[in-house]
Formats: C-alpha cells, structure tokens, sequence
C-alpha cells in the first residue's frame, strides 16, 4: 500500500477489524492496527529523559486501540521504565542487549528532553555493568542505532518546558542532540504536552504499514515525506486551530468571551494560541471525545517549537 499525503490527512470513522471500536483514522492505519502485522511486532525502547512522564501517562490512556492492544498486538514493548515489571540492572542489561541483537532494526520512543551540561548528570537512566547510565550515554548509543526515533512530546521534539529561559542543565530535543553529535538516525516529532494517544498510536501504525509493504529504508522514506517542515506527521499536525474551530465565526464577528465561562465567543482576547498552532485537536477531541482545550481553557500552543516560552503569558486578563 503506497503512502501519500492526501491519503492520510483524510481521516475516516469506522469500524476497526477485530477491535469492534469506532475510530478516526485512515483505513490503512485500521488495517495495520487490526493484524496486517502477521504478529511481526519490532522491539521498542522507550527512553525517558528530562520530563514529567505526562505523554506515558497520555499513551495509557489511548481509548481505540486499547493500550493493551497496542502493547500485546502492534508492538513489542522490549524497555519502559515506567511500565514494565523489570528494574534496575537486570531491565538495563536487557535493553543494552536488545540493542545489540537488533541493531538498526529496532524503534526508540524519547520522552522528555536530553539534559547535556555536567556530562549528562542530571539525569541518570540506571546502571549497567555497574556502571551508570545518563540519558546522554543512551542516546548515543541505544537511540543512534535505531532504524528511528520518534520524539514523543513537546520536550523530546523541541525542548520544551526542560529547555525554558532559565533552565540549568542544558536541556536539548533529540533532533538538536543528534545534529550536535553528528547521529543520522531518523526523528519524527510528535509534540503535545501531552501529546493525543492517537498521535503516538497513529504515527507508529502509519510507520509500521509502510515499512512492511516497502521494507525498512523505503518505508521510512514515505513517513518522512509526511512531515512537516517541523519534523511532525501532517495526518496529525496539518491543519490550524483558530481556522477550524467552532468558534471562528465568532472572531470573524468580533464577538470575545470575557470570562471562561462564557461559551458563546471567541477566545482569543483571553490568551488563545490557536491561530498559532497546527493539530487537529479541534477534532480529534481528548478523554475518547469528550471535549478538548478550547472547550473549558484556551490553547496553549504546547506543540509548536517555541513553546513555552514564544506562547507565554498562557492567558490574558
């Protein structure tokens, strides 16, 4: 099946083959998440660097497919250190191991950013051997020999919160680390803080379809062309806020909220970033549909790359 651009960004509701869930995404990802697979699921290792383990906690919060499914039937969960049962060295050893086993054909998933000043102390990942590992130690090792890289959430993808004015401890998205130290190994970012479970879920169905009709390299050559100038898949990131969302007759009215509480006006007098933001949260929704940022708040614009710091102040007065 050949992957292009107009394809996906139409995303469909259907009935998902052997999961009997509605969802909102491209037939092509509803086949590869329903077993197209053939039980072919590649090792994932999942670092976690300089974060609040925000975009895991949203990840286990995916409603179609289930986690459980996603976990089980699409892909091989082989390290995570916030879910799996193993600890300490002998978990370490096994992803050092699974690195080796499987070089250049495994996935790394990044979440939070990669501090870099006093040589990676700042964030110590484990021990192996008996010998510390920082974030930056796996970074250049398990995540540069890596048929890819996704960056899951805003700190991975461009800094974030971890890399704000002030920070002390030299915080880097994977991106900017691998250009520094010269690492080829393919990135897509999906920003969020956190970012939709359907986002993450989404991008790696999409990514696992083409690698399996087109092979590894060829495959990831179609996802790339999917990105965005940002380095994020346009099925997920290719369409403005402000410009389809329900309250953009409002604006063109010029009729504001005050308060919060109103909910029959535009919210940009109040802070919103959603002129400024590319996602289609407007209506993909969160919590499995219920509402999303602009339904009870404002968006902050938290998958842009200037975010926080070129979104604040997140509200006005």
């Amino acid at each position: 099946m050949s992957l292009n651009r107009r394809d996906f960004v139409k995303l469909c509701t259907g009935t998902v083959a052997g999961f009997g869930i509605s969802q909102m995404f491209h037939p092509a990802v509803c086949e590869a998440i329903s077993g197209s697979l053939n039980g072919e699921r590649p090792p994932v290792l999942w670092l976690q660097g300089q974060g609040c383990t925000g975009c895991s906690v949203s990840l286990l919060n995916s409603v179609h497919p289930t986690i459980a499914d996603v976990l089980l039937k699409v892909i091989s969960p082989e390290f995570h250190p916030t879910v799996m049962a193993w600890e300490g060295e002998p978990a370490m050893e096994h992803m050092m191991k699974i690195a080796e086993q499987y070089k250049g054909k495994y996935f790394v998933v990044v979440e939070g950013a990669v501090p870099t000043e006093a040589d990676g102390k700042y964030c110590i990942i484990g021990e192996a051997h008996h010998k510390e590992i920082s974030m930056v130690d796996a970074m250049k090792s398990v995540a540069a020999n890596a048929a890819a890289v996704l960056a899951v959430g805003t700190c991975a993808a461009y800094g974030g919160i971890p890399a704000a004015q002030g920070s002390q401890t030299g915080a880097k998205s994977v991106s900017a680390f691998f250009k520094e130290n010269g690492i080829a190994t393919p990135v897509v970012n999906i920003p969020g803080c956190p970012p939709h479970p359907d986002w993450i879920v989404g991008t790696v169905v999409v990514a696992l379809n083409a690698i399996k009709a087109k092979g590894l390299a060829a495959g990831l050559g179609d996802v790339v062309k999917l990105l965005d100038a940002d380095g994020r898949p346009t099925p997920f990131y290719g369409r403005n806020v402000h410009e389809n969302c329900p309250y953009l007759e409002s604006y063109d009215a010029g009729k504001m909220c005050e308060t919060f509480t109103k909910k029959d006006g535009c919210r940009y007098d109040l802070g919103c970033k959603g002129p400024m933001s590319m996602c289609d949260s407007f209506e993909r929704k969160w919590n499995g549909g219920v509402n999303w940022c602009v339904s009870n708040a404002v968006c902050i614009g938290c998958v842009e790359p200037d975010f926080p710091d070129g979104k604040s102040p997140f509200y006005s007065a």
